[in-house]
Formats: C-alpha cells, structure tokens, sequence
C-alpha cells in the first residue's frame, strides 16, 4: 500500500477505536470486587514460565503485576499453553492506580508519537484539541471505565522464544504507536500476522479477549470483553485498591477524563515549540 492508503487506514481505523472506547465507556459494571493476586509469586507457586518485565512504571513507580483472582487460573493456562508453544510471555504490565493511569498518558514519547501521526493525517490542516484528543483516547485510556488495567482485568505482554531468549516477531515493540498497531494491521509481514493470531488464539482458548486496537493488550471481564463478546454488563470495573487488606472498591467519576482535551493539546502545543 502507498502513503496515501496507510493514512486513510490510520484515519479510519482510528476513528473505529475511538468509538469502541466510547461505547466501553458505556457498559455497565456489577463489580464482584474480587480482591487482587500477585502473579510473580503465582506463576513460581504453579512452576510455569513467565517473564516480568524490570523496567519502572511511570514516575520510576514499581509495576504491579496483579490481577483479579477469578483471572488467576485462566492467566496460568494461557501462560502454560505459551511455554507448550515454545514461548514464553513477557508481562509488561498489569494493575494500575489512578496515578500510575494519569500520568502513563503524559509520557512525553506517547505524545510524541501521537502528535507526530496526528500532522501525517492532517497533511498540513491545522491540529484541533478535539482530533488529538480522539487519537489519544484509545491507545493510552482516558477514562477510568475504559482503563482496564486500573480494573485489575488486562495485562500488557510480549512474547520471547524459550530457547533464544529473542522477542517473537508481531510487527512491532511494546508500546508501538503507528498504523502497525492495531491487531489486524495490514502492514506488517505474514510472520507477524500469524504470531499474533496464534498468542491471541491461545488468550482466547483461556477467556481472555484481544483489544482490537493494540497488539499486546488482553483482557477479561471487563469492559472491552463485554463489547466484544455482546455482554450486557461487566463484571470488573476500575476500582481503588487498599492495600492493606487487599480489597479493592469501585472508583467514584468512572466517566470523568483523568486529563482534559484542552490540557492534552496544552502538551502538544508545547513538544511543537520546542521542536520548532
């Protein structure tokens, strides 16, 4: 495909993401308010195969590798299934605080990407606050109903070969910001293609859904597994988590932006400054 047929791609596939969180954000949520497990000592409890990734969340805060209980089994298959594969999958990450949700969408190469795709699409048109915000909103979660990391409900992956210790091929890194990233992408090789649909085979033999818009995402119970599995309701949703009990409860203003639309384009008026 030539340059003009990636950007109507981008453009539209985009357009498609940020109307599959608005319809997310929507869903209803029963929470059953199962408390969070840590899967490091999980995964070395069961004797399966998996990786962690060492690397600082945002404002050099420890990842939290935890998920819902009722997740646990299902994530341990899946997990199982890989290293039967020959694989081994890599945990990037897992629950987030509200904190840790916030500021994960200020990472000035998020912006930086994003704004970037922005003026490819735009070809020159001036950048609106309402375009950057439609483009953010799917690849970093804006809204805590639509944040299912900060639900307990979705992890973050990629995917080594046991025996090389080498990332398997799926079109791209973790964290990939382009027209490469979406599940389906047309732009990446046959061998990437079929890596990503045989990892997202296994994830779904095991009950987990594939966000549709990001290659490494997968998820349970929640939100984005209600719209694409036709549920009336979800049964995770974000919640505040008490650590010292391990119980979590339902966050208040579910709906509420974590940052404003004027506050996003405030940024990307500023990394266009300093780049000029």
């Amino acid at each position: 495909m030539n340059e003009s047929e990636r950007r109507k791609y981008w453009t539209e596939t985009m357009d498609a993401a940020y109307d599959f969180v608005k319809r997310a954000a929507a869903v209803p949520v029963s929470d059953c308010l199962e408390k969070l497990v840590y899967l490091p000592d999980a995964v070395e409890e069961a004797g399966v195969d998996v990786g962690f990734s060492s690397k600082p969340h945002v404002d050099n805060l420890p990842r939290l590798y935890y998920l819902r209980e009722g997740l646990l089994e299902d994530f341990l298959k899946t997990a199982s299934a890989m290293n039967s594969q020959g694989w081994t999958m890599r945990v990037e990450d897992g629950f987030r605080t509200r904190q840790m949700q916030r500021r994960n969408a200020h990472q000035p190469f998020a912006i930086e990407a994003i704004l970037k795709k922005c003026h490819w699409e735009l070809q020159g048109a001036e950048l609106t606050q309402d375009l950057l915000f439609k483009r953010i909103a799917p690849l970093v979660a804006l809204w805590p109903s639509v944040a299912t990391h900060m639900s307990g409900s979705a992890i973050d992956i990629s995917v080594m070969d046991r025996q090389s210790g080498r990332q398997i091929d799926r079109g791209g890194d973790f964290l990939e910001m382009s027209e490469l990233t979406p599940m389906d992408s047309p732009f990446i090789s046959e061998t990437a293609q079929a890596n990503r649909k045989a990892i997202t085979r296994l994830f779904n033999e095991n009950g987990f859904v594939a966000y549709p818009y990001e290659f490494w995402h997968y998820s349970q119970g929640d939100a984005f597994d209600a719209i694409i599995n036709k549920r009336a309701s979800a049964r995770y949703g974000a919640v505040e988590w008490i650590r010292l009990d391990n119980s979590v409860k339902p966050m208040k203003d579910q709906q509420e932006p974590l940052t404003s639309e004027r506050d996003f384009l405030k940024m990307a008026k500023a990394i266009e400054g300093r780049d000029k």
